[in-house]
Parts: C-alpha cells; structure tokens; sequence
C-alpha cells in the first residue's frame, strides 16, 4: 500500500520556523523525485519546492526563495520542508507529492501519489 504522511503543521506567528515532514511507506522514496505543494483558501494549489532523488537537485518557486528548504532522507524515506521567517501569507495546507520519474518538477500532472495535507497557519 503506497501512502505518504505529512506531519509537522501547526499554529505559528510572523518570523518563525517549522519543519514540515513527509513519510512514504509502500515503495521507495530513492527512486523519483519528490515537491511540497501547498493550498490556501480562495487561491488554486501550487507546486512550491522540489527536490530530485538524491537530493542533488532543487527548485523554489520565487515566494519561498531564500526562506524554505527541501530534503530528504532516502535511508528512511522522508522529506523534508524546512521553513524559516514564517509569514501569514504561507497560511496554507502543504502537500507532499512524489512523481513516477527522477526529474524534479512543480507541475500537478507530474505527480503520482499525494498526502493529505497538514495545515500551517501563520497569524499576526
């Protein structure tokens, strides 16, 4: 059964960090490429970061520059989203999302499972 768990979600205030975490159990996380989507109210789901499977590669949307990382551990299969200098607009439920390939990418259509969320809500 192939499933990921996002954990790590929470109450936060402007300026803080929080470590998102996303287990994969059912198949192994080193051979595809994996990326943290995130959905806020009123505003469609978009592909934020992503990394390639070994981790050498990653992308960043231009909003979370310089303030999210994306990384793994393929030994026990987790992903990792660290966020630093929170602001009230990355209120959202972020998504972790694996493709079927080993090339890192933003777009839904190449994803192949999905977690179900975990909600940051950053409020002033």
């Amino acid at each position: 059964h192939l499933q990921l768990v996002e954990s790590g979600g929470g109450l936060m205030q402007p300026g803080w960090s929080l470590r998102l975490s996303c287990a994969a159990s059912g198949f192994p996380l080193i051979n595809v490429a994996s990326a943290w989507f995130r959905h806020a109210s009123g505003k469609a789901r978009e592909g934020i970061a992503c990394i390639s499977p070994n981790g050498d590669h990653t992308y960043y949307v231009d909003s979370v520059k310089g303030r999210f990382t994306i990384s793994r551990n393929n030994a026990n299969n987790t992903v990792y989203l660290q966020m630093t200098s929170l602001k009230p607009e990355d209120t959202a439920v972020y998504y972790c999302a694996d493709t079927n390939h080993r090339r890192c990418a933003l777009s839904q259509d190449d994803m192949n499972y999905w977690g179900k969320g975990t909600q940051v809500t950053v409020y002033s």
